[in-house]
């Protein structure tokens, strides 16, 4: 097995030194950027990367060129906030010496927010397909939330995938007011109504299930911050497809 490690990018500094150094093993890295005007494409340079400049289509579309871009057909493919952990990098070092059966493999994510890392509030184990076979599997999801359909059967590895979410509360907020956007987008575009109903009871349930079902408040007060920000994330997302499906 020859392994592609591809990464889409828009000003990624902060991140891109990491990602890249866990992929270190790869047959091939590469990198699709979308404009940065920080030191993203140097960094990338610096890692022996192959660097495509490529205007920004949406998610799964820009990683599919991504794979389709990529020198060979296995594809190992990471967000620029995300890395390899040792025990993952092992198995996919493993992997290229076996006899390989399936047509991609998923591992759990872990996230580190706000300084921790998060085992409950349905953070984790958070499983995704992140290493496929490009002729068998592609992105899908127009809009957000975007992930690897697999027409085919998935292993599973056990080695995380690590994922450096957000330092601060008020990053959190950034990224819950740009997702909403695009989520309410996609609601907008499916016809889907959004009831009042919609607005007064699903944050509060959305909370309450993150904190207590979904066993939150073992991740202490990170734990209830995450509670909080879902609420606060199904609330933005119905408020705004709500306006503007009024237009």
């Amino acid at each position: 097995m020859k392994i592609s490690a591809t990464i889409v990018t828009l000003n990624e500094e902060k991140n891109l030194a990491r990602a890249l150094g866990s992929l270190s093993f790869c047959d091939e890295l590469l990198v699709v950027d979308s404009g940065s005007d920080d030191r993203t494409v140097a960094i990338a340079e610096e890692h022996g990367a192959r660097v495509i400049q490529r205007e920004w289509p949406g998610y799964a579309d820009q990683k599919n060129f991504a794979a389709a871009s990529a020198e060979h057909d296995w594809i190992l493919s990471l967000d620029a906030d995300e890395a390899l952990s040792n025990r993952l990098a092992e198995q996919v070092q493993e992997l290229r010496l076996s006899k390989i059966e399936v047509d991609a493999y998923r591992c759990p994510r872990r996230a580190r927010y706000l300084g921790k890392w998060i085992g409950h509030s349905g953070w984790y184990p958070d499983p995704k397909v992140r290493l496929y076979d490009r002729r068998k599997a592609r992105w899908v999801g127009e809009y957000v939330h975007e992930s690897v359909a697999v027409d085919g059967g998935v292993g599973n590895l056990d080695g995380d995938l690590l994922h450096y979410t957000c330092d601060t509360f008020a990053a959190h907020v950034a990224t819950v007011d740009r997702y909403t956007s695009l989520a309410a987008e996609e609601l907008v575009a499916r016809g889907r109504r959004v009831s009042w109903l919609d607005l007064a009871l699903a944050p509060a349930w959305t909370s309450f299930k993150t904190y207590f079902l979904k066993l939150g408040f073992l991740d202490g007060v990170e734990g209830l911050a995450i509670a909080y920000m879902a609420g606060f994330y199904v609330f933005g997302k119905n408020a705004k497809a709500r306006k503007w499906s009024k237009g």
